[in-house]
């Protein structure tokens, strides 16, 4: 440096910004130089050694014992003899000088020996996965003893954390890849993370918490999805509301939920919207995640998993219908966003549209009519369309339309109650049909209740109907009655039959 100097003055002065480890370190260097390179080298001070010694170029080039580059390199050969605190103390120096520390290898060999220690306690004492099915099985069938052994084994595979956290989170990327490639436990790593991230983040600023949060995502979304606790990925996506993540990892977080959806609860689905939004609950969130839950087409989730999630939706619909802010459209799409065949009755869905019409009474008939288009009738019961056809909050044509479905549900009943020829002479199949035929009228009627200006006559027409209802109920009642009848005679037809063949002749 000073041999490329030009003049002839050589009262040159140098200044070192941010040299590693400052000045006490510099005077270490300054030993090594001036005493023909003898230096105590120790794991608290060879990475500040080692760093400075890259910056000064202390490298290769010169021979002999004054090439401090290798005496740390060497020294390093030692570190399996470290203890943990040494070794964590060398990384937290690590992490403060990061590029340098990194472009000599430094801050890998250290994390390689860190994560040699982590791994070895791991396979010596085995912890269950948390979201495994097995393993709540197997806490809930364990006694007290065993509770504790197994509390004991998980606090000696994950002693480490407290330690770990007081990383910056650069290096606990580097830590979480090495751990991935090494095939270290999942189910470990996602709970080191979650721990990570929850201690760390009260103490950050809110650009720190920005990085903290998308850097966890990233890391758990390389992981097993099947050893991430949901539960606490629900509640990284409460933390998330408070703080700017992109879009992309926003996306990831909630596909990794979406994922698991049938897990969740209605608790965790009751996330309050956004700042700029009018309404109580985040809607659009929930529509998202079942998206997401979607994602790889209905055919390829279990039926048993669709209901789950199926019954979850329904309660949190009946939870946002009471929201007076909540919009038509949002309602439906909620409605809609699972297919019919997740669900074997709609009469959740009635009592939910129910009160959302109570309380958005000044909807017009079309808005209403819409609302009431996520209903489907055939997996109505009986009850269900009895009240819709006579509840005055819903749209007139909705009123009718069930009506007219439950006659067409009794007329397949009575259809189905038929016989062939053999029985066209008894009692019962006259009844039925005259029932049939009492039944097409009503169809007639329904008919031209239908063409009718509901808004003039709307009154008349309900307590019109109202009679054909009770009327419905008649008919069905005196049906079922007529099945068991049928049944009853068959089996008696049957076996009379089968007691005359058993019977022996009398005469030759």
């Amino acid at each position: 440096m000073f041999s490329k100097s030009k003049g002839g003055k050589r009262n040159l002065k140098v200044i070192y910004h941010d040299f590693p480890g400052g000045a006490e370190n510099f005077e270490l260097i300054t030993r090594f130089c001036y005493n023909n390179g003898k230096i105590n080298i120790n794991p608290f001070n060879i990475t500040d050694l080692n760093c400075a010694a890259y910056l000064m170029e202390m490298d290769k080039g010169v021979t002999g014992s004054k090439n401090l580059i290798d005496q740390t390199e060497k020294s390093l050969e030692d570190i399996k003899y470290w203890t943990w605190s040494e070794l964590m103390a060398a990384l937290k120096r690590c992490q403060d000088f990061f590029p340098v520390a990194s472009s000599s290898g430094m801050i890998e060999k250290c994390l390689d020996s860190l994560l040699g220690r982590i791994a070895s306690s791991c396979e010596t004492s085995p912890c269950p996965s948390v979201s495994s099915p097995d393993s709540s099985k197997l806490r809930a069938s364990c006694d007290t003893r065993s509770s504790e052994s197994l509390k004991s084994s998980f606090l000696r595979v994950t002693w480490w954390f407290k330690d770990l956290v007081q990383l910056d989170i650069h290096v606990i990327e580097m830590l979480v890849k090495s751990m991935v490639s090494r095939n270290l436990n999942h189910s470990i790593i996602s709970k080191f993370l979650f721990h990570y991230q929850k201690t760390r983040l009260a103490s950050t600023s809110s650009d720190e918490k920005i990085r903290m949060v998308e850097s966890v995502v990233e890391m758990l979304y390389s992981l097993d999805l099947s050893t991430v606790s949901y539960k606490r990925l629900f509640g990284m996506l409460r933390v998330s509301s408070h703080v700017n993540i992109s879009k992309c990892c926003r996306c990831k977080l909630e596909s990794m939920i979406g994922l698991q959806l049938d897990q969740a609860t209605l608790d965790d689905f009751l996330v309050p919207s956004p700042v700029r939004a009018h309404y109580l609950y985040d809607v659009n969130l929930v529509i998202r995640l079942v998206k997401s839950f979607l994602a790889k087409g209905v055919w390829c989730l279990p039926l048993s998993r669709l209901k789950k999630v199926a019954s979850l939706v329904d309660l949190y619909i009946a939870e946002v219908a009471p929201d007076p802010q909540l919009k038509p459209s949002k309602f439906l799409a909620l409605i809609r966003a699972l297919p019919d065949s997740a669900r074997d009755s709609f009469d959740g869905i009635y009592h939910s549209v129910d009160l959302y019409l109570e309380v958005h009474s000044g909807l017009s008939e079309e808005q209403k009519m819409r609302v009431c288009s996520g209903l489907d009738y055939e997996k109505l019961s009986s009850e269900a369309l009895n009240l819709l056809s006579s509840n005055t909050k819903f749209p007139s044509k909705s009123a009718v339309g069930a009506l007219n479905f439950q006659q067409r549900r009794l007329k397949n009943l009575l259809q189905r109650t038929n016989q062939p020829n053999s029985f066209t002479n008894s009692p019962i199949f006259n009844e039925t049909e005259r029932t049939e035929r009492k039944d097409e009228s009503h169809d007639q009627i329904v008919l031209y209740a239908g063409n009718l200006d509901f808004s003039t006559e709307n009154e008349r027409i309900r307590a019109h109907l109202q009679g054909m209802q009770w009327r419905a109920l008649e008919l069905e009642k005196f049906c079922r009655k007529m099945q068991i009848q049928m049944t009853k005679m068959m089996k008696s037809r049957l076996s009379n039959q089968s007691n005359a063949k058993s019977v022996p002749r009398l005469c030759s």
